[in-house]
């Protein structure tokens, strides 16, 4: 694929602007963020060396380097999977084929884990952990916290021991493979999850970048998107400790579905729903007796 603008001679600025008229028709939300982002990252530099070096004349090496992601990109590929992170609650994480993206709306999931549980909350489960975001984004704030991660992908758990690893924080957690929590014993102060919630049948409609480049499994909820809910309410009551907190992500218009089914397990579901920028109810709270 030509790009126009991107050819010799062309400076680092007009990269980042070619790179933008391409990803503005190909139907891209962010086409100067993701345009700077990729050029930053085919020549190497962070954004202040890429503004100091606006009016370099790239070499043809660096033009090549540029093309390859700018072609990935417009073809709806996400910028975290050309790039390989995606940040996080200020953290970076690697992001792989066999994980889900980290989104922005999850974070919800850590505020309220944070505000809603007691400084001195000591374990931490995350279902369906994937890159670890959640977990590892709790323990960097909660020091004398510890946690495991459950996936049912071993390939996901890698990607989650390596970001542990990275954030130096795999001294406090363990990762094991298994559905929901089947392998996992004893009892939590806080147990979160962001599963799988969509219906099967609307993952056909989502945007490229997720319905081509996320794992179906880390999206699809089943025919009503509630399988994973049912499953986690089933098992709650054993993995809680008197009094911890079941934090979870929600789909859209999914609040009063799972509310009700984790009553009918025994919790109690003291506030609403925390929403997010867009008003969608996306994180619910739990508590065992």
């Amino acid at each position: 694929m030509r790009i126009a603008g991107l050819k010799a001679g062309a400076t680092v600025a007009a990269a980042c602007e070619a790179l933008a008229e391409l990803f503005r028709g190909s139907g891209i939300d962010s086409p100067q963020a993701d345009a700077r982002i990729l050029v930053s990252h085919a020549l190497g530099l962070s954004r202040a060396r890429l503004i100091a070096e606006a009016d370099r004349e790239l070499e043809s090496r660096e033009i090549d380097a540029i093309a390859t992601r700018a072609v990935r990109r417009s073809v709806r590929e996400p910028v975290a999977r050309i790039v390989g992170t995606k940040e996080f609650w200020s953290l970076p994480f690697a992001v792989t084929p066999d994980v889900l993206v980290p989104r922005p709306e999850t974070e919800i999931v850590v505020e309220l884990a944070l505000e809603r549980t007691p400084v001195t909350s000591l374990r931490i489960l995350d279902i369906g952990t994937g890159s670890g975001a959640i977990l590892l984004a709790v323990l960097s704030e909660r020091t004398a916290m510890s946690g495991v991660g459950t996936d049912v992908s071993e390939a996901a758990l890698e990607v989650a021991r390596m970001n542990a690893a990275s954030l130096r924080l795999d001294q406090r957690c363990e990762f094991v493979a298994c559905d929901i929590a089947s392998k996992v014993n004893g009892t939590f102060d806080l147990v979160v999850s962001n599963p799988p919630y969509i219906p099967a049948a609307d993952i056909a409609a989502l945007e490229p970048e997720v319905r081509n480049h996320d794992p179906r499994r880390a999206l699809d909820g089943g025919p009503d998107g509630l399988d994973f809910y049912r499953a986690i309410a089933t098992d709650a009551r054993r993995l809680l400790a008197p009094g911890g907190a079941l934090i979870i992500e929600l789909g859209h218009g999914q609040e009063a579905a799972v509310a009700a089914l984790f009553k009918q397990a025994g919790l109690t579901v003291p506030d609403p729903a925390r929403k997010d920028l867009a008003g969608i109810s996306r994180a619910l709270r739990a508590i065992a007796p």
